[in-house]
């Protein structure tokens, strides 16, 4: 135990002497096992915190490199900059209610009023009552009991912040993984249909992109690859969605003998289970290269049903608008939250143990 006091007190030491290599070490280090474990297989949840990991490294690493110059003007600089930031993250967390709220009059004034598109509502509505009973102190001089619970609750939150966190800086990176345009088939995942029978904008989008893709590859001289409209038929549909996009990508300028139809699924897991089951038969076996389209918000949740149908395939994602994305990225969290349910009601099941045996300890005093 002496020896390894001893040791990590060597370390520190050296650190001390040398932290400005050990950190580019570190740097280096934390890249190459990012980028590693990112390309190798981008559909994984645990590439958002090596990526957090190397920012983090990189930001001691450059603040080190800047203070150790000596340099007043370069110190007051990154100063300003890193107070700036701060300042300006911190109005952002405080003020967020605002933010929610403005999205939420675009979003009911330019889309249906369904439940989902509620979401940035609801949560704007639910800051406003915190902040509102915050500044009357109603939580204040509470019973040792309900502050436990308070707290409780508020770790809770934390905890579903930081794995939003996660999910976003997954679901930009997946936004960047490598084209190849060597692909057998494009898979074009459904989405609702207007009138029962209409490709909408979002679903349209989605469909112009593939169409896109095999245009590039093509003129990039490979063979054309065959694309699979993706999409059963709702009980407010008149056709099937892979119906529908089929006459849309026909009408686009794409040729009929590209495309496939899988019009059996009901949800973006079916999606990919049956698109396989379809390139499967037609390219008769699995060694096929293919890629998926959808909107890009809901890319990483489609890549990791994806990885669960064991559907080597990445995706490629349509742009969708601005004004959109909040609702839409809440959703897409609440659904990678359901595909890591057990995972996460564990954690929080723990969470809510602990401060339980404290309430039951305190109460029995």
């Amino acid at each position: 135990m002496d020896k390894l006091v001893q040791q990590l007190d060597n370390f520190w030491n050296y650190f001390l002497h040398h932290e400005l290599t050990v950190l580019t070490l570190l740097m280096f280090l934390s890249l190459g096992i990012f980028l590693c474990a990112w390309l190798f297989e981008p559909r994984r949840l645990i590439n958002g915190i090596f990526f957090s990991i190397t920012v983090l490294i990189f930001l001691s690493w450059f603040a080190n490199l800047i203070l150790s110059q000596h340099n007043q003007v370069l110190t007051y600089i990154f100063g300003s900059t890193a107070i700036f930031i701060f300042i300006v993250v911190s109005l952002l967390v405080i003020f967020s209610w605002a933010f929610f709220l403005w999205n939420a009059y675009f979003v009911w004034k330019y889309e249906s009023h369904s439940l989902p598109n509620l979401l940035t509502l609801f949560i704007g509505l639910v800051l406003v009552g915190v902040w509102i009973i915050e500044r009357l102190g109603l939580l204040r001089n509470l019973p040792q009991g309900l502050n436990l619970v308070l707290i409780a609750a508020v770790i809770i939150a934390l905890y579903l912040l930081l794995i939003m966190y996660n999910f976003l800086i997954n679901l930009f990176l997946y936004q960047f993984t490598p084209r190849s345009y060597k692909q057998d088939y494009l898979i074009v995942l459904g989405a609702g249909l207007i009138n029962g029978k209409d490709v909408s904008r979002i679903l349209g989008a989605r469909i112009d992109r593939a169409i896109a893709y095999s245009n590039k590859q093509y003129n990039k001289g490979h063979k054309r690859p065959k694309i699979i409209m993706s999409g059963g038929q709702g009980k407010d549909e008149l056709i099937s969605e892979a119906a529908a996009m089929k006459d849309y990508a026909i009408k686009h300028g794409m040729d009929k003998q590209y495309i496939l139809l899988e019009d059996q699924s009901t949800n973006t897991q079916e999606n990919m289970i049956f698109s396989k089951k379809i390139a499967v038969h037609d390219w008769d076996n699995n060694k096929f290269k293919a890629k998926f389209f959808t909107n890009n918000y809901h890319l990483f949740r489609a890549g990791l049903y994806a990885k669960m149908a064991h559907l080597h395939a990445n995706g490629i994602g349509a742009t969708t608008r601005l004004y959109f994305l909040p609702n839409a990225i809440i959703r897409e969290f609440a659904g990678t939250f359901i595909i890591h349910k057990k995972r996460h009601f564990i954690i929080i099941g723990l969470i809510a143990i602990c401060f339980i045996v404290q309430a039951i300890i305190l109460a029995l005093k």
